[in-house]
């Protein structure tokens, strides 16, 4: 379970690139009742998704004419120059080299042996995101990818993670991700092979945010008549809860969790 005490290599930012940031802040005010903030004229453009006067988000506009809408994932570092140099040696690319960000922190982009994009974020003066794992906010990571055995020997070397193997049925395993030396209850997500069908309709590998929801079928609802498409409708994991997968009005993928209690 993700937590605002960060440890390296666990979760602790996410940002939406999007063409059209008013658009996609009307969408997710609608969806889960955030409010969106400006972090300023210095800033790009550049802002925040704040829930209760926390951030559970960042949101900016893309910068490249071909690039889609999209989340991205940060994970926690405590040298972003060194993990730069662990990506490399892993066999990852540098997308963006590590930079300060004011004095907030520093940050760096990259992509991974199978092409999934991912950061990170070496705090500052913020820590991270100010509220995960309640409703309206980041509750878990998932990476799908085409290669999930080099996945785990590439994540492993960058950041040490421990990981736990569980069968989803034939042919199916799902890969339990915790930050190093922490227990079972500290696990941030998991990672997954692409499924065949997937692959046949042009999937490719991506980090995909779940945020964490009181009601998952009213939330389903709400995000569909908001324009929002429909990629797998509400399930019941036993054990896991009740989720759903989605693409925002303008591409970028989520999901949506009602994590089981208890």
């Amino acid at each position: 379970m993700l937590t605002t005490t960060y440890v390296p290599g666990a979760p602790n930012w996410l940002d939406l690139g999007t063409p059209d940031p008013d658009a996609s802040a009307a969408f997710y005010a609608a969806v889960f009742g955030w409010q969106h903030r400006s972090a300023g004229p210095e800033a790009g453009g550049y802002g925040f998704f704040q829930q209760d006067g926390g951030t559970v988000a960042g949101i900016g506009p893309l910068t490249g004419e071909s690039a889609g809408a999209s989340w991205r994932v940060y994970f926690h570092t405590p040298d972003a120059d060194a993990t730069a140099k662990a990506v490399e040696q892993a066999g990852g690319s540098v997308r963006i080299a590590p930079s300060d960000v004011f004095a907030f922190g520093r940050a760096a982009a990259f992509v991974d042996p199978a092409g999934a994009d991912f950061a990170v974020w070496q705090p500052g003066e913020t820590a991270g995101l100010d509220l995960v794992a309640v409703p309206g906010s980041l509750a878990r990571t998932e990476l799908y990818t085409t290669d999930a055995n080099t996945a785990k020997a590439f994540y492993g070397a960058v950041f040490s993670w421990q990981t736990r193997d569980v069968p989803m049925g034939p042919g199916l395993t799902y890969t339990i991700l915790t930050p190093a030396g922490a227990g079972p209850a500290a696990a941030h997500g998991g990672l997954m092979q692409l499924p065949q069908a997937n692959l046949d309709a042009g999937s490719t590998p991506e980090w995909h945010p779940y945020f964490e929801v009181s009601d998952c079928d009213a939330t389903f609802a709400t995000a569909t008549d908001s324009g929002a498409t429909a990629l797998m409708p509400v399930t019941e994991a036993p054990g896991i809860g009740r989720f759903a997968m989605l693409l925002d009005p303008l591409g970028a993928f989520f999901a949506i969790i009602t994590t089981a209690r208890g």
